[in-house]
């Protein structure tokens, strides 16, 4: 047992740097466009099925509620929690278009969708981000493996160059997180002359 520990670290702590190292930028500017959405009064649409639906809702609570420094409430809606909504598109139409609708009823110019796949290629957030890009929307996208689809798909790509599910989640959710502080100090921090 301490062998499978031991290993799944490593795997955890080499995914993240080398994801670093390759995505830094990618980072960066990531914050810079959801911040420029907020800074326009405009919102940030986020997506994903299973352990990335539950990464939506994680960090849509960390824009809404606060991440760090007490700050005004940021509109970040994640699109993964409404099951009447998901429900009641799956069985009228088709799971594919569960994030698309939802994107062209609240969706709007200006807004930016942050959009997770672990494979790239799950079909209702290609769809959505499809109709984003349709209708002017910003699109982010938190992938893994080869990127699949959404590689050529988004604004901004961050890719985990992994093929194991669990370490291209554990690299997402990091990457969240720092973009919600990195968010936090371009809103709130550089006024106060902090860098």
């Amino acid at each position: 047992m301490k062998n499978i520990v031991t290993k799944s670290y490593k795997e955890s702590i080499h995914s993240k740097e080398t994801f670093f190292k390759q995505n830094m930028q990618s980072v960066m500017q990531s914050a810079e466009i959801i911040a420029d959405t907020f800074k326009a009064g405009n919102k940030l649409l986020i997506c994903g099925n299973g352990g990335s639906a539950a990464d939506a809702q994680h960090l849509s609570a960390e824009f809404v509620n606060r991440f760090v420094i007490e700050r005004p409430p940021l509109p970040a809606v994640a699109l993964s929690t409404d099951t009447s909504i998901i429900t009641s598109i799956g069985n009228d139409y088709t799971f594919d278009q569960i994030f698309s609708k939802q994107i062209k009823a609240i969706g709007k110019e200006g807004d930016v969708l942050l959009a997770i796949s672990t494979s790239g290629d799950s079909k209702n957030v290609v769809l959505a981000a499809k109709v984003a890009r349709d209708m002017g929307i910003k699109i982010i996208g938190l992938t893994g493996k080869s990127g699949g689809k959404m590689a050529k798909m988004v604004d901004v790509l961050l890719n985990v160059d992994s093929d194991i599910t669990a370490r291209i989640q554990e690299v997402h959710i990091t990457a969240g997180h720092i973009i919600c502080e990195l968010v936090d100090h371009i809103l709130f921090n550089q006024e106060a002359g902090k860098d």
